[in-house]
């Protein structure tokens, strides 16, 4: 053979196996995902841009998103592909009825773990009052004089949510189904966002003791190390929360006690991405679980150093590779770490 016919040879398979290659990579093709308007599910979105980009050859494209708009657009119109964080409480009925339809598949049903909403105190509370430790809600709230309001001494306070937003509701149904009032509580707006967390970092700093409502992940949860407290009754009914404990009082004239709700999160994709977007990039999805410790250590992370979404994604990745490794594979992980 020449040498001319020596180098066509070359670029020809040179030309194959690049192209080959390509095929491998293009099974992913595009993916379109929400980046939510809250710090976890912003480092989330951006966590699996990296990672379905470097090890899996995807072409990603982030979309702002927030919890109703993105899930109606999903159902509805199939855009966009993922969403990585899908609060399943404010969305249960119709995302049921998606998941039936055959609309919406839930491709991991906890993204993150040790996650949730209710009542908390602080670790304040617990050196002050030690008998507080291990007692349930219905225990502590026998006790209002460890928790004495700013405003009345004489009462205990109990810190709920901001109006206007959906656990206000909740909080406010909850002090009446538990006689909050007449065993000497009050409950406490704290006016905002910022206000309720002022709340607490107030309390944590002075070490003062705190009892009100919190969610998790967060940094607040991160950083001050706040602890859940178990409400000591058992969760009552679908009815009872959906059409009692989350409406307006004179819609909920006879509230049950009852605990909070189970938090439930998933990761949900559409039905065309189930079947489009390669069976790789679906793998890691299924696979891709937060601890809840790592995610307050980086909700805390991102808050002291007004980090973006994108920048904790490279955090995380450098530091965490014990917890991401085990969601892709070998030749992924690989690929990843090289592209850091």
């Amino acid at each position: 053979m020449n040498t001319f016919k020596k180098i066509i040879l070359s670029a020809v398979i040179a030309l194959g196996f690049t192209s080959f290659g390509g095929i491998a990579n293009a099974e992913c093709g595009k993916v379109v995902i929400a980046s939510q308007n809250w710090a976890s599910a912003e480092l989330m979105a951006e966590v699996d841009k990296v990672i379905l980009e470097k090890g899996y050859g995807c072409e990603v494209e982030l979309i702002p998103g927030a919890t109703m708009p993105t899930f109606t657009s999903m159902d509805e119109k199939g855009e966009p592909d993922m969403n990585p964080e899908q609060w399943a409480n404010a969305v249960y009925t119709p995302l049921k009825k998606a998941v039936s339809e055959k609309r919406l598949i839930i491709a991991n049903q906890a993204p993150i773990t040790g996650l949730g909403e209710g009542w908390w105190i602080t670790p304040g509370t617990v050196k002050k009052h030690p008998k507080i430790k291990g007692m349930t809600a219905m225990e502590i709230l026998e006790h209002p004089e460890w928790f004495p309001s700013k405003e009345d001494p004489s009462k205990g306070a109990f810190v709920g949510c901001p109006a206007g937003w959906g656990c206000q509701l909740a909080n406010a149904n909850l002090f009446r189904a538990f006689e909050m009032e007449k065993k000497g509580w009050v409950l406490i707006d704290p006016g905002s966002a910022a206000g309720l967390d002022g709340t607490i970092s107030k309390a944590a700093d002075s070490g003062s003791p705190w009892f009100g409502y919190y969610w998790n992940p967060t940094s607040m949860v991160g950083k001050y190390g706040l602890i859940p407290v178990d409400f000591g009754v058992k969760f009552h009914s679908r009815d009872n929360w959906d059409n009692c404990i989350t409406k307006a009082e004179q819609d909920c004239a006879d509230p049950k006690p009852t605990a909070w709700t189970k938090s439930e999160v998933n990761s949900i994709v559409t039905a065309n991405f189930a079947k489009t977007g390669g069976k790789d990039a679906l793998k890691y999805v299924k696979k891709r679980t937060y601890p809840g410790d790592v995610m307050n250590g980086m909700l805390v992370y991102m808050a002291e150093n007004q980090a973006k979404g994108s920048d904790a994604a490279i955090e995380f990745l450098s530091k965490h590779e014990n917890v991401w490794g085990k969601w892709v594979s070998g030749a992924a992980k690989k690929k990843i770490k090289a592209g850091l």
